[in-house]
């Protein structure tokens, strides 16, 4: 493993481990201890025991476990020894393997005040380590500091599939919760946040796309050109699909034959665009048009003197926007099929069915 850090290191790539710190497995020593010698065990407080011996009975396990399973028993994260163990677990990866972070699973359903204890044990040990939550809904309780840096954006997720992908969610109705979502994070950990479109847990964008590339490119444009943290699941570049899990966890395509070549150049270009411009990396953000009932969207981002804009059809039919722009300003089309022209104090983009245009205006 640590060869494998140093060699991503060598090449600019930063490692993330995923840690399970609400659970273990059953077959983790301490917990056979208490299956085989009960309330007697010196590690019976390392577990939510409700009674013993620990058995499962009628389908539910007489402990607290993950997901009622068996195999998978609730860790006692107050107990000292517990702490200790995780804590050290921590410490450990990022001072003698040299790993970057944790990704922390179901890091809701374990207690506030550990969580700030491994803060500061994993920022003692490398400050710029990043730590990332797995959380499903509103996040705000663990982004004020002082436990993640960030969380799985999946909010986010679901307002950009339900606008891009699905189609059941309006213009303004994406608007609105994203809105919502900047005003309730710190900017801090707006600028953080992990934003994902797909992983382990859910079917593969091309999937929710049903196959049809333009919706999976629309999402895609939203996620690169939003405020935040992009994250590729591994194969969407190159067509990769599969439905709920185990398909969405299939491995890799690698036969340069089989993979798609040109979503693989839409994803080289959407990233070298974000890479190459602040703008669409941390600028401020500000909505210029979403009206209810219609699939037309547009915002803007700012930063360093530049302005891009970025206007969005999800509809099925062709769609026009006008935007109010300064008395002489230029603009180009930098990225998409829609076209753009000034006109006087006005930006009219045109957009195809499902399609985007990336606007520099100057």
């Amino acid at each position: 493993m640590k060869e494998l850090v140093e060699a991503c290191h060598s090449r600019g790539i930063k490692v993330l481990l995923d840690a399970v710190f609400n659970h273990s497995g059953s077959q983790f020593p301490p917990f056979l201890d208490v299956k085989e010698n009960g309330a007697s065990s010196r590690y019976a407080d390392w577990f939510h025991v409700r009674e013993f011996p620990l058995e499962v009975r009628d389908g539910i396990p007489t402990f607290d476990a993950f997901a009622f399973g068996a195999d998978m028993p609730k860790l006692n994260t107050e107990n000292a020894e517990v702490q200790e163990h995780l804590l050290d677990v921590a410490r450990y990866w990022i001072e003698e393997i040299g790993v970057d972070g944790w990704r922390l699973d179901v890091a809701n359903e374990v207690d506030h005040r550990f969580w700030r204890k491994f803060r500061d044990v994993v920022k003692q040990a490398n400050p710029e380590a990043y730590i990332l939550g797995e959380i499903w809904h509103d996040s705000q309780p663990w982004l004020g500091g002082d436990q993640f840096d960030a969380v799985m954006n999946y909010p986010l997720t679901e307002a950009v599939l339900d606008y891009a992908v699905r189609g059941t969610r309006d213009g303004r109705q994406f608007a609105d919760l994203v809105g919502y979502l900047l005003a309730a994070y710190p900017q801090q950990a707006t600028e953080a946040a992990f934003n994902l479109l797909g992983s382990h847990d859910t079917p593969r964008l091309l999937t929710l796309s049903k196959g049809d590339k333009r919706r999976l490119k629309l999402a895609t444009v939203i996620q690169f050109t939003f405020a935040g943290t992009p994250c590729i699941y591994y194969g969407d570049e190159v067509g990769l699909d599969g439905g709920q899990d185990p398909g969405c966890r299939k491995c890799m395509e690698w036969d340069e034959a089989k993979q798609d070549g040109d979503l693989f150049a839409f994803f080289t270009a959407v990233v070298k665009l974000r890479n190459s411009h602040r703008a669409l990396r941390d600028g401020s953000f500000e909505m210029l048009h979403a009206e209810p009932g219609s699939h037309a969207v547009a915002y803007a981002r700012h930063a360093d003197g530049e302005k891009f804009v970025i206007a969005l059809n999800a509809g099925k039919r062709k769609k026009a926007v006008a935007l109010p722009v300064e008395q002489g300003s230029n603009c180009e089309v930098v990225f998409g099929e829609g076209t753009a022209v000034v006109k006087g104090r006005k930006l009219q983009v045109s957009l195809p069915p499902l399609g985007y245009a990336i606007v520099r205006v100057g």
